[in-house]
């Protein structure tokens, strides 16, 4: 049983979280260059540059917000993941995931 106030020992817990969050991004990345890539093969009208500029702005967004849970996972006691930066990571992946089924269609 812990005593309120005691350091809890978390093992490798935060450190395996951490780098799943870092596989993610990896993935996410390679989602979004493969959806630049394939946005920008085409004639360069205006819908495929405005999706290439969305498939790059929603990769950012997931980055900053990886990159910030990083490091909270790298402090001695990580808090939890707060709503609305799951909710953010939720919509970029989602909204990913949208574009590239609009790009392949």
């Amino acid at each position: 049983m812990s005593v309120p106030g005691e350091l809890r020992d978390a093992g490798l817990q935060p450190e395996r979280t951490r780098l799943a969050w870092r596989r993610t991004t990896l993935a996410c990345s390679v989602v979004a260059v493969l959806g630049l890539r394939q946005a920008m093969r085409g004639t360069g009208a205006p819908v495929e540059v405005a999706g290439a500029a969305v498939i790059a702005l929603l990769w950012l967004a997931f980055l900053v917000v990886a990159h910030r849970r990083v490091r909270v996972l790298a402090r001695a006691r990580p808090g939890p993941l707060a709503p609305r930066a799951a909710a953010a990571v939720a919509g970029c992946t989602v909204a990913l995931a949208v574009l590239a089924a609009a790009v392949v269609l």
